[in-house]
């Protein structure tokens, strides 16, 4: 097999443009690298890149080929979306699904000496409008209408956080194929773990009869073995993959050849992780387990959900990636989920996964509409949906499949819509029995599960939060306070969140001083929820006292999302037996917005992030108080502002293998910082445990002067720590805590004469990665490292700074 790449410069025309670009790449990236439009995220520039998509597009690439008398294969592995392609001259093929990976017998039309490959990328407006008018189907995520009739990433026609931006051209590699061998057409790795022994079976499948070897190497590197194909092979020394927080990591590498006689006439690889991956769904005395299980051990799942890194998809990049989820794991994540209205990431994007041992709940991509396919595009999905399991399915990190994003959970019956009754059986047949036979097919040791939130089938009770997972959206979009998420005992919450501002600097990057004011016009058209920016400031009037600049208005919009994070994720984990997971929406950023997300476009980490570093710690200590705030939310007391409980119950939630011994030390303080009463206790965790310390009750204490706060050593080190207030934060009376900071070497030195609440560090001149951000000060000194970044100016906030 030879293989010819026809990446890299091409031409493209079209709309009265001439220019020259890269492949992969698309429409803007093509005009932005030749200067021929300006950046579509920045301002309100979006709209006038949208219009360009109301166009057709030829990318053009000249080659030269010495064509022999074997068949010759054009390989395309990302074609967004309709697509006309041409060798010189001769109409080779219509495409419509940007997820398939297409081939074609191009022999007859190849030339010797130079070719004309010519790809024509046709708008998609004019198809999906008439496709709606024809059948109307729900649109509740401000997408444009009718985008579930094409087989392209849902997000890049428009989200409830994201742009309106379909970007057409050839995303992925292109190849040109001369097939003058045998050719491997499949290879997959059966896995059998039996009394800790463990036995490899690799199935090469290819389309002529040749000799096979398959090799075998190690994790170190070195050990090598050379197996026999198509059986079973026991592992010497088999050493198991693990999710981060339980074990390692190692990876083997399984290679296999096709030989001749010239020699390796094919060959591919896997990687590979040696474990058993199950999803436990049991009956119990709550409902349904949704619970993960690695090697027989049973894990609490931590993390966030995944969406496309950016609307322009040749900006996307394996070092990108890899930055985004060292970020995760650096913050005790375990898990990730891939959502499903984007595309089928890359294979590095689960290699990164293995690596860091985050579990990827893996959506399929479908997302938040019924569909109602053609038998064309049902075809497309069956060859979709096999396509990128057969090519994903080898990576230890994929703990469950699944059909979908919320398409029974947004369109369960509508009020009885004659077009939801009309497409719900289709649905049903779509995803439990068309794709979940394509699961069972390629890979049936990966769960899958035909809908997330899952339900019992059949569109039938789909916000069941006893069932399976749940995404509850109550705070937030019903406007419920925090305390709300202590009412709810969830098996596994796989979406819930929070929205708040980007950074300073990134909103810096997209405007004008004068589009500053979060109800500006550019502001607003970068936030795609509607109303949210006047949503956060009803949250922040119950929370906080008004900021009086912009920049502290950014900082109060993160605090409330982390602290509303908090909430949820604390009490979870002190409920770890029932519930067995939280993947907070969202993790990251298409393009510099408001949104959900923990860390922003451009990779700066929002304070979300740095206290999912605290809450996923894997030994935590968290406090359910009582006061003012979650007896009576957000109420000012009467004159007798004692005149309710005030307690606190402390619990250590384990989620290591190994028993913790340690001490739990509460103090309440005043806002001073200074000790009034002291409260110790020894405990002794069991693994994947919870224990419950005994409620304190304070005796209705000043809840507008003092505070609770605690901490848990072990080792005779702090593993974790917090404070709480009994009263909203614009009631307590904090006093300037004077924050000082210094820069020694590495570190970074915070004092506070007072207490501190969620005490910001940041720099003006730099982007900064801290081991420790938004914490709370007693008042003393704290040391934090600088993981990233040479700030050489710091500037400090904590709450005591919005007013």
């Amino acid at each position: 097999m030879k293989t010819l790449s026809l990446c890299g410069k091409w031409r493209m025309t079209g709309n009265g443009f001439d220019c020259e670009g890269t492949i992969p790449g698309s429409l803007y990236s093509f005009l932005l690298d030749a200067g021929l439009m300006e950046d579509p995220y920045y301002r309100d520039n979006e709209f006038k890149a949208f219009a360009l998509t109301h166009h057709d597009y030829v990318f053009e690439k000249r080659f030269d080929f010495e064509k022999d008398a074997h068949t010759h294969l054009l390989r395309f592995e990302g074609l967004d979306t309709f697509c006309d392609i041409e060798l010189n001259g001769n109409d080779i093929a219509h495409t419509d699904d940007m997820h398939v990976t297409y081939e074609f017998d191009v022999t007859d039309a190849l030339l010797s000496g130079e070719n004309v490959l010519r790809v024509t990328c046709r708008e998609i407006h004019t198809y999906i409008k008439k496709k709606h008018k024809e059948l109307p189907l729900y649109n509740g995520i401000l997408a444009l209408a009718g985008f579930g009739y094409i087989r392209k990433a849902h997000c890049m026609l428009g989200w409830d956080w994201g742009p309106y931006l379909p970007d057409m051209g050839i995303w992925r590699a292109v190849s040109l194929i001369t097939k003058d061998s045998a050719r491997i057409t499949d290879f997959k790795i059966e896995q059998k773990h039996e009394q800790g022994k463990v036995f490899l079976t690799p199935l090469v499948t290819a389309d002529a009869s040749t000799e096979m070897r398959v090799t075998v190497i190690c994790p170190d590197g070195k050990t090598q073995y050379t197996i026999p194909a198509n059986q079973m092979w026991e592992v010497p020394n088999p050493e198991l993959w693990w999710p981060r927080g339980l074990g390692e990591q190692p990876l083997y590498t399984v290679r296999a050849e096709l030989i001749d006689e010239n020699g390796v006439c094919d060959a591919t690889e896997r990687r590979i992780g040696l474990r058993t991956l199950n999803l436990i769904r049991e009956k119990d005395k709550w409902g349904v387990s949704f619970t993960h299980e690695c090697n027989g051990v049973r894990f609490f799942a931590m993390g966030a959900d995944y969406i496309p890194e950016d609307n322009i998809l040749s900006r996307c990049s394996q070092e990108r990636s890899k930055q985004l989820l060292t970020l995760c794991a650096d913050a005790n994540f375990n898990a990730i989920r891939v959502w499903g209205g984007g595309y089928y990431p890359e294979n590095y994007f689960f290699d990164i996964c293995d690596e860091l041992g985050l579990v990827v709940f893996f959506d399929l991509a479908f997302a938040c509409t019924l569909y109602y396919p053609d038998e064309k595009m049902l075809a497309n999905i069956k060859t979709e949906v096999r396509q990128n399991l057969e090519r994903l399915r080898h990576h230890p990190s994929i703990a469950v499949i699944c059909g979908n994003n919320e398409v029974e959970h947004c369109n369960a019956r509508r009020g009885g819509m004659s077009i939801t009754d009309r497409c719900i059986p289709v649905n049903i047949e779509l995803f439990e029995e068309v794709i979940a036979d394509i699961a069972e097919e390629v890979c049936p040791e990966i769960p899958y599960i035909h809908t997330s939130p899952i339900t019992i089938g059949r569109f039938v009770d789909p916000r069941n939060e006893n069932f399976g997972d749940t995404h509850y959206w109550d705070v937030w979009h019903q406007n419920k306070p925090f305390a709300e998420y202590r009412n709810h005992h969830f098996r596994y919450l796989s979406e819930f969140g929070f929205q708040s501002f980007p950074s300073e600097k990134t909103i810096q990057a997209i405007t004008l001083p004068e589009d500053r004011n979060i109800f500006s016009r550019v502001m607003e058209k970068h936030q795609r929820n509607t109303g949210a920016n006047g949503k956060i400031i009803n949250y922040l009037s119950q929370t906080y006292l008004y900021p009086n600049d912009f920049g502290t208005l950014i900082y109060a919009s993160q605090l409330l999302q982390a602290e509303a994070m908090l909430y949820g994720v604390e009490h979870i984990r002190r409920e770890r037996g029932s519930c067995m997971g939280t993947l907070y929406w969202q993790l990251n950023d298409i393009w510099p917005t408001a949104s959900w997300s923990s860390i922003d476009y451009y990779g700066r980490l929002k304070a979300l992030h740095y206290y999912a570093k605290r809450f996923y710690s894997p030994v935590l200590l968290s406090c359910a108080e009582v006061g003012e705030t979650t007896t009576r939310p957000y109420v000012i007391m009467e004159p007798d502002y004692y005149d309710y409980e005030t307690k606190a119950q402390l619990s250590v939630t384990n989620d290591t293998r190994e028993t913790v011994n340690g001490e739990v030390f509460a103090y309440l303080r005043d806002n001073c910082g200074n000790i009034l009463k002291t409260y110790r206790q020894t405990v002794t965790v069991a693994p994947f445990s919870v224990l419950t310390l005994d409620e304190v009750d304070f005796c209705k204490t000043d809840v507008l002067n003092h505070y609770y706060s605690y901490e848990l050593i072990v080792g005779g080190e702090i593993v974790s720590e917090g404070s709480v207030l009994f009263t909203a934060p614009k009631h307590f009376k904090f006093k300037d805590p004077e924050l000082q900071a210094r820069i020694e070497d590495d570190e970074i030195v915070i004092s506070a004469k007072n207490y501190a609440k969620s005490v910001e560090i940041d720099s003006p001149d730099c982007d900064m990665i801290l081991s420790d951000n938004y914490f709370d000060i007693n008042a003393g000194e704290k040391r934090v490292k600088i993981l990233k970044g040479e700030p050489k100016m710091l500037r400090l906030r904590s709450v005591y700074d919005i007013r």
